[in-house]
């Protein structure tokens, strides 16, 4: 019964990196010594599952299982404090962190010479890890002694919380039956009569593979389930979202920060217009420091993700913000399949250990697990990307009625060698950085509640949520363009609460004998917001003067010298950002061959900014936009459905934005008293769409969408303080998606997804222009292209599962050129990559893998950007390509135990 329940004191089971901890603290006598141990996620999480596990055994091994590390321990921190250069100690630190956890999962009993073995051969590498880190400085055997006390306590921590927890749950089984003795006289609930509305069918959709005529309101609607998340290779954790037909997943910077998304027409920056939510939660962050709409994948664990429902344009009554190209629902597991530990490693420094374990716990279920990770890639300056996540879950009930509570935790940190100039690749080589010192780290701790309840003529669902996020980061983009003394690095600073709510009643009903359904839904939202943008060097803040004078009239500035003073604290806001949103829907099924769905949102947006940096930005703003919405569905015919759509949506803009009347003084703006226009809190977007959903072919599923997208503004990055910023013309999109899952036999399937998008403003956009003649820093009229955004897409694959264990899977991905500059003078090239994985099922326990990433070994670029830099002091500005380059050809190879 004890199973998965050390997680429970370890939502954060995996380390921060395969280090003791992190060092930097001030060591010195028995307080530091005694301190130490707390502050290592790995050290703090073993010591409680050693004393948990203690608690499981009989006889001595209850307390010779603890001493036995501690001694042991004491003897790895002597040998460690030599000097000596030990090999493995960061993957015996990680491998501790699964094998105790099995251990007290499984509440294993093995001999006791077996498990004082065991014990002390992990102890020795803790206390290695340890020792190696003490400074000279410390006052060793003071140190030792507060280490090993405190060492000590959280053992007998782990000790009386095993037995606590032991006792809790016997005390609630006992009650648990005599509650089900008692309850079998208990009244049944009487069948529904004819004259009583029925709900309209509900599927539970696994996979591309499910049939979804009847189901779906667009031929842009689907979900990827987890087998077929499972049988493909991935680079990063966010490339799951490349699921979804038509979406490319991208990187220019190191691995912690949020990916780059683009779909449909628009470089998506790191989540603006698309909207992802973590079992309803909503991922993106608004008025973030970085970039509006910041959606970081990196907290995802993939072997969690149960299924991922997406949808595509403004047609959809319960999604808000950040919606308008479409949405991604991750689904997460409440109990999984089995439990599993995988162990990966690879190439360029890639280490990373993943673990799951699902319990019945009384009349419910307890899921926990863990993600640690580490990756430095091919970089002459090593990212040395670290994470951890982990996931903790209890959920009662089914899909009719039940509820459930989850628990997630991220912590990553990294360096970053951020995008790079084209004339820089002879100074620093193609995978190099001109600032070594850009980076970041990020926190993000959640808490979130649903519950639902089903009977035969309505139907509610509620979810609330919590969460503290939290962004340290340093990005140098245009290097010695403004400050050639102290560089252009700068910093962005996000930390926020935020408290939502999501409701929503259905009722069943019938109209002139057709079936409908009405629903009516709130969510709510409010995010309290400190953020903040500095100019640092190597990660300090610093003044700096700004001697970027291109053109300014007469080359100066505005105070007519030819520099002007940044301040370290250039824009830093205290800011509330309150979200409303209001729907009513109506779902009818007239005939059989049609059916409707007609929906009215409105939506609030409330800011309050107190700016702390320029007083004059203080102030409110208060947004309010209706969206309507329709889709029509007609069929089947021969086994062919046909979609009309059209209906509003919207993305929010930054808050700061929306209340300013006086420019901040930055790199984009180094005149002081500057005004500035208010931006609207909201931008609205409309589309139309018309698509074909057929299974008309035996085994293969296929749909054609002809789409549209008006936007009111255009949010677009900028490049010289890393945020985002409106445009002033509107813009429009158009394209067509295929999207198409083949599957002649059982154990092979063939996917290919399909997408060209064109995007263009509404007029001439000289912003965005390149410069009048190469060489030349002066910009040209510009064009009406709407640059980075995404042309055309190709996503295909052939996939053999459990063919007499062995698993396999070959994808093609190929990333089209792009509009650099807004007329079209640059341009970036294509991308292609192919990537490949191989399964082996040894038995029904273990299972081997291999995959290998960019097989082409392409020396394509991840993404393009086109703007003026400096990459050196003495240097000239110049206007280049811009880019982030993929990484090469690499081999992660993976083992995995399911039980």
């Amino acid at each position: 019964m004890m199973k998965r329940l050390l997680l429970l004191a370890g939502l954060m089971l995996v380390p921060l990196q395969a280090h003791a901890h992190t060092a930097g603290m001030a060591v010195n006598g028995w307080s530091d010594g005694f301190n130490h141990p707390l502050h290592g996620w790995d050290h703090l999480v073993v010591m409680i599952a050693v004393g948990w596990w203690a608690a499981q055994q009989r006889g001595r091994a209850v307390w010779l299982i603890p001493l036995t590390f501690v001694a042991v321990m004491t003897a790895g921190g002597v040998v460690g404090a030599t000097g000596f250069a030990l090999p493995g100690v960061e993957l015996a630190i990680l491998l501790s962190v699964a094998v105790f956890a099995a251990l007290v999962a499984r509440k294993a009993h093995p001999k006791l010479g077996v498990s004082l073995w065991l014990v002390g051969f992990f102890a020795f590498f803790h206390g290695f890890a340890h020792g190696a880190e003490m400074p000279g400085s410390a006052g060793i055997v003071m140190f030792g002694l507060g280490f090993v006390l405190a060492t000590l306590l959280l053992h007998a921590l782990g000790l009386a919380a095993g037995r606590l927890v032991a006792f809790v749950v016997a005390c609630f089984v006992s009650s648990s039956a005599v509650a089900q003795v008692q309850g079998t006289n208990a009244p049944t609930t009487p069948a529904p009569t004819n004259s009583q509305a029925t709900q309209l069918p509900t599927v539970v959709v696994t996979g591309r593979q499910d049939n979804l005529l009847g189901i779906a309101d667009s031929a842009g609607q689907g979900t990827t389930g987890a087998a077929q998340l499972a049988d493909r290779p991935i680079l990063r954790s966010g490339e799951i979202m490349e699921t979804v037909p038509g979406v490319i997943i991208t990187q220019h910077a190191g691995g912690g920060k949020a990916n780059q998304y683009f779909l449909r027409g628009f470089n998506l920056d790191h989540g603006t217009d698309f909207a992802t939510y973590l079992d309803g939660m909503p991922l993106n962050l608004p008025s973030h420091a970085h970039g509006e709409g910041y959606s970081d994948m990196n907290t995802v664990i993939p072997e969690f993700v149960e299924r991922v429902d997406y949808e595509k344009g403004p047609y959809y009554a319960d999604v808000g913000d950040f919606g308008s190209a479409g949405a991604a629902h991750l689904v997460f597991y409440k109990t999984l399949p089995q439990d599993f530990v995988t162990v990966e490693g690879g190439m360029y420094g890639f280490e990373r250990g993943v673990f799951g374990l699902s319990q019945k716990v009384g009349s419910g279920n307890f899921l926990v697990g863990g993600e640690a990770y580490h990756d430095d890639g091919p970089w002459v300056h090593p990212d040395d990307y670290s994470k951890f996540n982990g996931l903790m879950t209890y959920s009662q009930g089914d899909a009719a009625t039940g509820f459930s509570i989850t628990g997630r935790a991220y912590h990553g940190k990294w360096n970053s060698s951020d995008q790079l100039a084209e004339n820089a690749v002879p100074l620093v080589g193609f995978f190099g950085a001109i600032n070594p010192t850009d980076g970041g780290n990020s926190e993000r701790y959640s808490l979130q509640a649903e519950w639902h309840r089903q009977d035969g003529n309505s139907e509610t669902k509620i979810m609330a949520y919590g969460f503290y996020y939290e962004l340290d980061l340093f990005s140098d983009f245009t290097y010695y363009l403004t400050d050639p003394v102290h560089g252009d690095q700068f910093e962005q600073q996000d930390r926020r609460w935020v408290g939502g709510l999501d409701a929503r009643q259905t009722f069943s009903s019938q109209w002139f004998g057709s079936e409908v359904e009405n629903s009516f839904g709130v969510q709510v939202r409010n995010d309290w917001i400190n953020n903040g943008l500095y100019q640092t060097e190597d990660r300090v803040r610093v003044d700096k003067m700004d001697t970027d004078t291109l053109g300014l009239p007469g080359g100066l500035f505005a105070n007519g010298t030819t520099s002007t003073l940044l301040p370290a604290d250039t824009d830093v806001n205290h800011l509330t950002d309150t979200q409303v949103g209001i729907y009513l829907e109506n779902r009818a099924q007239w005939t059989d061959k049609f059916r409707s769905v007609l929906a009215i949102r409105g939506d609030l947006d409330y800011f309050d900014d107190a700016s702390l940096t320029t007083p004059a930005n203080s102030g409110t703003s208060t947004t309010l936009l209706p969206n309507p919405k329709i889709s029509l569905i007609f069929g089947p015919w021969a086994k062919t459905e046909f979609y009309a759509q059209g209906g509003f949506s919207f993305h929010s803009n930054d808050g700061r934005g929306a209340t300013q009347t006086v420019e901040p003084v930055s790199a984009a703006n180094p005149n002081p008293n500057t005004p500035v226009a208010r931006i609207p809190g909201l931008v609205q977007t409309k589309g139309a769409e018309i698509g074909v959903r057929t299974l008309a072919l035996p085994h293969l599923q296929s749909t054609v969408s002809l789409w549209y997208l008006h936007s009111e503004s255009e949010l677009e990055q900028d490049g010289d303080t890393g945020g985002t910023v409106a445009s002033e013309q509107h813009s429009d999109r158009y394209g067509v998606e295929w999207a198409n899952y083949y599957k002649p036999v059982e154990h092979l399937a063939f996917d290919f997804d399909m997408a060209e998008s064109t995007a263009r403003f509404t007029s001439p956009d000289p912003a965005d222009a390149a410069p009048i003649t190469p060489g030349s820093t002066t910009l040209g009229p510009g064009g009406t292209r709407v640059p980075e955004a995404v042309g055309a897409v190709i996503s295909s694959g052939i996939t053999l599962t459990d063919e007499h264990g062995f698993s396999a899977s070959l994808r093609l991905r190929y990333f089209g050129p792009r509009d650099l500059t807004s007329d079209g003078i640059y341009r970036s090239d294509a991308t292609l990559l192919l990537n490949a994985e191989v399964r082996y099922q040894i038995n029904k326990t273990w299972q081997i893998s291999a995959e290998f990433l960019n097989l082409l070994d392409s020396r394509d670029h991840d993404i393009d950007y086109a703007y003026t830099s400096r990459i050196k002091p003495t240097a000239a500005p110049a206007f280049t390509d811009v880019f982030h380059p993929v990484e090469p050809f690499q081999v992660r190879v993976g083992l995995t135990a399911r039980f």
